[in-house]
């Protein structure tokens, strides 16, 4: 979990990996009307959102038994419990940078729809996570690799 630019696609699909499950790029899971809103510069609201996340829900309530790891900005707490509707045992990586980090990312990055101008956005809607919830803070700034060793001790330490 994220805003744009924290490296969740990167490291989820390593993640995926060494944890030998499934991996799904929540993106694909907007429907047209929310990739062509953000597109536009236009920041999703709660009711955008709430299909995109039953569909996030739904994947990985599917693969409960085996696991899986996908990758979803679950901006908020509220976001988050409703994907623990359907998976309760979710864990979730929160992926944490600066905003400066951010907006250089989101600056170099060429071919995906979601606008850099759309950063403040997410990140005033960003909740961390508490202490409630199961899951771990990384810092984002560090090597992939090491983000993917400290994730997967986190998820397999539950």
């Amino acid at each position: 979990m994220g805003v744009s630019g924290s490296g969740k696609s990167t490291v989820g699909t390593l993640l995926a990996a060494a944890l030998g499950v499934e991996y799904a790029e929540g993106d694909d899971f907007h429907p047209p009307a929310n990739v062509a809103k953000m597109a536009a510069g236009i920041p999703l609201d709660d009711a955008d959102r709430a299909p995109w996340l039953d569909t996030v829900a739904a994947w990985l309530g599917d693969r409960a038994d085996r696991g899986g790891v996908v990758t979803c900005s679950a901006l908020k707490h509220a976001y988050r419990d409703r994907l623990r509707t359907a998976a309760p045992t979710a864990f979730f990586v929160h992926m944490a940078a600066s905003r400066a980090e951010l907006a250089h990312r989101l600056a170099d990055r060429r071919g995906h729809f979601m606008p850099a101008s759309l950063l403040d956005s997410q990140l005033a809607a960003l909740e961390p996570l508490s202490e409630d919830e199961r899951g771990t803070t990384v810092d984002a700034t560090r090597p992939p690799e090491e983000l993917v060793h400290a994730a997967a001790a986190a998820v397999r330490a539950g």
